[in-house]
């Protein structure tokens, strides 16, 4: 199945300070929510079309930074996590399961270029490595 799951990445830095998340915003601008996208059907209809520079939603941590989650693919908005907004320590305790941003759905034809271009979880944990050689 071709669904994205949008999460943050384990070298975020909301999941490597230990900031707390204080808020999570998925009003985007002021005629642009992501809670508005009401989707239906087989075919989707009604999902909120995203660009790979599309913003998903803004969090807020309590030192005052504020982090713009992008999509960074392709598709159609399936679903948005309502779960964090009550309970926005879900991102950093369960970032990859009850801590997901929102559910993305590429199009057909699109996804697999999209896995092909994907990192493995090696290559991922290298460029990781890379990046804090570099930074020090």
């Amino acid at each position: 199945s071709r669904i994205c799951v949008i999460t943050l990445a384990e070298a975020h830095p909301l999941l490597q300070s230990g900031k707390t998340i204080k808020n999570i915003n998925y009003q985007i601008s002021a005629n642009c929510s992501r809670l508005q996208n009401k989707v239906s059907g087989k075919s989707k209809r009604g999902a909120q079309f995203l660009t790979e520079l599309a913003p998903l939603c803004r969090i807020s941590s309590s030192d005052g930074e504020e982090y713009t989650i992008y999509s960074c693919i392709r598709g159609r908005l399936i679903e948005v996590n309502e779960n964090i907004l009550s309970n926005p320590a879900l991102l950093q305790e369960k970032p990859s399961t009850e801590g997901y941003i929102a559910v993305v759905l590429p199009k057909f034809e699109e996804s697999k270029s999209i896995t092909q271009g994907l990192l493995t979880q090696k290559e991922y944990e290298e460029v990781l490595l890379k990046r804090r050689s570099s930074a020090s």
